[in-house]
């Protein structure tokens, strides 16, 4: 599940969900391709979804809303959105 996404000379660069709270660099990827669509997207042999509602995902709606919980709780301590552009910068993202 993707929390932020970026351009990347290579195709995009994601941060999945729950990135900061894991060891450095891991939960940040990069997908080689061209990305295509109008959503669904495509990038490389990977398929980008919204995530779906009224049960169709159940196991990734409950990731995402522990996600969305994590992330408007008083305690979180989400990075700023100027120090998650400087981490993408450094792993090549074009912002």
């Amino acid at each position: 599940m993707i929390a932020e996404l970026f351009p990347h000379p290579d195709g995009i660069l994601f941060f999945e969900i729950f990135w900061d709270q894991m060891e450095a660099n891991d939960g940040i990827y990069v997908i080689k391709g061209e990305l295509k669509g109008e959503g669904p997207w495509k990038v490389g042999d990977y398929i980008i979804n919204l995530l779906g509602c009224q049960g169709t995902n159940p196991d990734l709606a409950e990731d995402f809303s522990q996600w969305q919980m994590y992330l408007q709780s008083p305690l979180s301590d989400y990075p700023s959105e100027a120090s998650r552009l400087a981490l993408a910068r450094e792993h090549g993202a074009s912002i």
